[in-house]
């Protein structure tokens, strides 16, 4: 054989030991690629969209009125607003936009684009729309209620007594987002106010623009270089939807992705010995509850609802499957918070149980079914609970369903028992406590459809003091309302909150700056490094 071809075969062996050679993938230098569920979204539009991944999108290509920066997650300030002032009784807020803001279509924002902004998500009336409507605004008024004064004033008045710092942390929620006025109504269709358009496109002024969006696919957004507090030091950043933990964990170790956000116990156990790998800990507003329907004569007698918290494994579940992104808390405002209730009164006891079930009359226990979503840690959570209530004879008919289902059961007051999470839309204690706490009307046509009206709890007295809460100004009596008001349905409701959520955020070494905070669309990129 000549030389020549020695040195041919050789090439061609190596050329083949190439190809089945592992090989680390690297996404670009200036993209950050990552790997999490988004086949949640429906719409971008920040009128319309309520889910998680909506809400991240949303937080990063708008701005809102007010804002937790990333810089300082526990301080809240003015986003496209620069001041404020709040008239003697409490009605009227006056606020000044902050100058030389411009959106992504290189359009100036004014006050009347924030006026409008919030005007529109009143009349359209979406989803979100309750955390506005709250203020006694409607369709009919919002013009009234919610007006330009000139090019950097607006103003707005509210109905009825409210926390001044409540209306401020409801206008820092993603409903709050100001869109470009002249660029949506170019796109209106028989009076939708673009709302056909803007479910897939974007409007804003936030720190990233959206470039597309392609459905159970990814997302995908570009810096914007003109943002006020600075361009983002990333270029690109790319949500891949990647629904199996498995999945997202392999795309981060072969570098395909540079973060995996929903990472499960198991998959994450291991990482801290990969070099490349940093496992990140983030608190979380998350809170899990147990519903329990009024409807069923056996959970709507009180020692009943008492037994069941003494035959939950709380913290042998937080010890074990749930370790590292469940811990328990027993109240319905997440710790950490302002006026956050951290006691943990309950704990598994079986004995205690069942004596509280002989005295309500079911020494035997009773039967009863809980529907749950088929997924992980639902199931998982689902099944220790079935076993630690079969101990007391109550016996646990689970039923498995894709979460929008299993949800209608609940929300339609047709479930039994109902395992679900909640997360706050704003950081302030009234966002839970008007929806665990709150029912002043038990028929089936009520309009305010809280989760203690989903679980048929009518609670005249309770409402009151939220009510009450809702309107004191004084934070130090408006903090010991809603402690008591956390104490009462941690005794005897009929929403049983086991547990609170850590963001467990798995990333590449060179990625840094990644921020999620404690509420829904507090997730940033703009301080993002790689």
């Amino acid at each position: 054989m000549s030389i020549r071809s020695l040195q041919l075969l050789a090439a061609a062996a190596l050329a083949i030991v190439a190809n089945f050679a592992p090989a680390r993938a690297a996404t670009p230098a200036d993209t950050v690629v990552i790997a999490e569920a988004i086949d949640g979204i429906q719409s971008l539009d920040p009128a319309e969209g309520y889910a998680l991944v909506e809400g991240e999108v949303i937080a990063n290509c708008y701005d809102r009125v007010m804002r937790y920066e990333p810089e300082d997650l526990n301080k809240l300030v003015g986003e496209v607003v620069e001041s404020w002032s709040v008239s003697d009784d409490g009605k009227t807020f006056t606020f000044k936009i902050r100058p030389g803001q411009k959106f992504h279509s290189g359009n100036p924002l004014t006050a009347n684009d924030v006026a409008f902004s919030l005007q529109r998500v009143v009349i359209l009336n979406k989803a979100p729309a309750f955390l506005l409507t709250q203020l006694g605004w409607n369709a009919d008024n919002a013009k009234q209620v919610i007006a330009a004064v000139d090019d950097s004033t607006f103003n707005i008045t509210v109905a009825g007594n409210f926390a001044p710092s409540l209306v401020l942390n409801l206008l820092s929620s993603g409903v709050a987002s100001v869109v470009d006025e002249k660029l949506v109504m170019s796109h209106e269709v028989g009076g939708d106010l673009g709302n056909a358009w803007l479910k897939t496109h974007d409007a804003g002024s936030g720190a990233y623009s959206l470039r597309s969006w392609i459905p159970d696919d990814a997302v995908v957004m570009e810096a914007n270089p003109g943002y006020g507090l600075g361009a983002p030091r990333v270029a690109q950043v790319i949500l891949k939807h990647t629904p199996e933990a498995a999945s997202q964990r392999l795309m981060l170790q072969k570098g395909d992705a540079d973060i995996a956000r929903n990472l499960t116990p198991d998959q994450i156990a291991g990482l801290d010995k990969d070099p490349d790998i940093v496992v990140s800990d983030h608190p979380s507003g998350q809170v899990w509850y147990l519903g329990l329907s009024q409807k069923v004569e056996a959970l709507s007698n009180p020692k009943v609802r008492q037994a069941i918290r003494y035959l939950i494994d709380y913290q042998g579940m937080a010890a074990s499957f749930l370790k590292g992104q469940l811990f328990v808390h027993q109240a319905f405002w997440p710790s950490g918070s302002f006026a956050s209730l951290d006691d943990n009164p309950f704990s598994l006891d079986v004995a205690k149980a069942r004596q509280l079930l002989a005295e309500a009359g079911y020494a035997s226990g009773f039967e009863v079914r809980m529907d749950v979503a088929n997924t992980s840690p639902n199931i998982d959570i689902a099944q220790s609970i079935q076993q630690s209530m079969a101990k007391a004879g109550i016996k646990v008919d689970i039923v498995q369903e894709d979460l929008k289902q299993a949800s209608k059961q609940q929300r339609s007051r047709k479930h039994q028992l109902f395992l679900n999470n909640w997360d706050p839309d704003y950081m302030d204690p009234h966002a839970n406590a008007a929806s665990f706490a709150y029912n002043i009307d038990n028929s089936d046509q009520s309009k305010l459809k809280t989760l203690a009206w989903r679980n048929s709890w009518l609670i005249p007295d309770l409402s009151r003091e939220t009510d009450e809460a809702r309107q004191e100004r004084d934070p130090t009596k408006r903090k010991a309302l809603y402690l008591d008001i956390q104490k009462q349905v941690q005794a005897d409701g009929p929403l049983i909150v086991l547990f609170q959520a850590t963001h467990e955020i798995a990333a590449r070494k060179e990625v840094n700056g990644f921020v999620i905070g404690a509420a829904y669309g507090e997730v940033f990129y703009r301080l993002m490094t790689k």
